[in-house]
């Protein structure tokens, strides 16, 4: 009866969750008005911005899946170099208008 119970539990909470669900968004604008690109601290607090959409955009992974963690430091290194660019346009002053674009590089 117990180990009845305990399947009947797994099969549920296995069929409520989505089989392709992917909770992580694909695109995010990183807002920088408030800053003062000027100065380093403006500069760094971009950079810290971006990141934090990169780490968000590519999603996460279980500890244990190695091949999902490998995907997911590829996904961060492909987006930041393609966000870069952008944000060092930014902070060089010939975008200041824009919002940096942070875009999933993964499929």
């Amino acid at each position: 009866m117990k180990k009845l119970l305990i399947l009947a539990a797994l099969a549920a909470t296995a069929s409520a969750q989505p089989a392709l669900a992917d909770p992580a968004p694909r695109t995010i604008l990183v807002q920088h008005a408030d800053l003062d690109l000027q100065t380093a601290t403006g500069a760094k607090a971009l950079q810290h911005r971006v990141w934090r959409a990169v780490v968000e955009v590519c999603g996460t992974t279980s500890d244990f899946d190695v091949a999902g963690q490998n995907d997911i430091r590829q996904c961060r290194r492909d987006t930041l170099e393609a966000a870069s660019t952008m944000t060092n346009q930014v902070i060089a002053g010939t975008m200041r208008s824009e919002p940096v674009r942070v875009a999933s590089a993964r499929n």
